[in-house]
C-alpha cells in the first residue's frame, strides 16, 4: 500500500521537471536563433544595424548589403575564399558586405583594438601583394575589398569607411592633455586653492576678531557708563583712602 504511494508521486515530479528542463531549453534555443543577426550597436531611427550605416553610398547598398554574424553566412555571399577562414566571430564580432563598381567590400568589426590588431596580422599574412585585393585597418574596422578592378579605386572605396565612434567620459578626459601637463595644471590649481583659503581664513578671522572687540568694548562701555566713578575691580569692596569711593553698590554684595 505504501509503496504504490509513494511511487506515483515520485513519477509526476520526475515528469514534472523533465517537462521544464525541456521549456527552458527550448527558450534558450529559440534565443540563441534569435540572436544570431542581433547587431551589437542598432539605430534608434529605424533599427537598422549602425555598422551597415557606416558603408560608403549606405542608402543606395542597404538594400543589397549583407550582415553577417558568421564566416558561413560570408562564404554563401562571398565565395569561399581563404581570408575568410581568418575570421574569428567572437562574442560582439559582426561583418557586413556590399558589391560596389570598385569591387566587394567587407567590413570586420570587432569589440576591441587587440581582437582588431591580431587579425590585421592574419589578413595582411593571407592576402599578401594579391593586385585583387586591397585591405586596410581602421579603428576597430577591418576592411577588405574583394575582386578589385582597380587597385586605386579599391583604395579610394577603403577611403571612405569612417570609423565612428566616440567615447564619451562622464568627466575629463584624461587622455586631452599630457600627464606631464595635467601635473603641472593638477599643482598649480591645488597651490592657489590653498593659497586662497589660507587668505581667506585670516581675513574672516581679522574681521571676526574686531567685530567680537567691537562687541565687548561696547559692553564694558555700557557697563561703565552706569558707573558713578570708576573703579577697577568693578565696582567691588575697596579701601577708601581717598574719600572719594561710591558707597558700595547692593548688586556686588553677597547674601546673608
Amino acid at each position: 500500500m505504501f509503496p504504490g504511494i509513494l511511487i506515483k508521486p515520485l513519477r509526476l515530479t520526475a515528469v514534472s521537471l523533465v517537462a521544464t528542463i525541456s521549456f527552458v531549453l527550448s527558450i534558450a534555443a529559440q534565443q540563441a536563433a534569435n540572436n544570431v543577426h542581433k547587431s551589437q550597436e542598432v539605430s534608434e531611427v529605424d533599427g537598422v544595424p549602425v555598422l551597415i550605416k557606416h558603408l560608403p553610398d549606405a542608402d543606395n547598398v542597404r538594400p543589397q548589403a549583407t550582415f553577417a554574424k558568421s564566416v558561413g553566412e560570408l562564404k554563401a555571399v562571398l565565395g569561399d575564399r581563404p581570408v575568410l577562414d581568418q575570421i574569428e566571430f567572437v562574442a560582439g564580432t559582426e561583418a557586413v558586405t556590399a558589391s560596389y563598381p570598385a569591387g566587394k567590400l567587407l567590413i570586420v568589426e570587432y569589440t576591441s583594438p587587440q581582437q582588431s590588431v591580431e587579425a590585421d596580422q592574419k589578413f595582411t599574412s593571407t592576402i599578401g601583394d594579391d593586385p585583387a585585393m586591397a585591405y586596410r585597418r581602421i579603428g576597430n574596422y577591418n576592411v577588405i575589398v574583394f575582386d578589385a578592378v582597380d587597385k586605386a579605386a579599391a583604395e579610394a572605396l577603403i577611403d571612405q569607411v569612417k570609423y565612428e565612434k566616440q567615447v564619451q567620459w562622464l568627466g575629463n578626459n584624461p587622455f586631452r592633455i599630457s600627464a606631464e601637463r595635467a601635473f603641472v595644471i593638477t599643482t598649480t590649481e591645488m597651490f592657489i586653492s590653498t593659497a586662497l583659503i589660507i587668505v581667506l581664513g585670516a581675513v574672516i578671522s581679522i574681521f571676526g576678531g574686531l567685530v567680537a572687540g567691537l562687541i565687548y568694548f561696547q559692553f564694558r562701555e555700557r557697563q561703565r557708563s552706569h558707573m558713578a566713578a570708576f573703579s577697577d575691580a568693578g565696582g567691588m569692596t575697596r579701601l577708601n583712602l581717598d574719600g572719594f569711593t561710591p558707597d558700595i553698590m547692593p548688586d556686588r554684595l553677597l547674601g546673608d
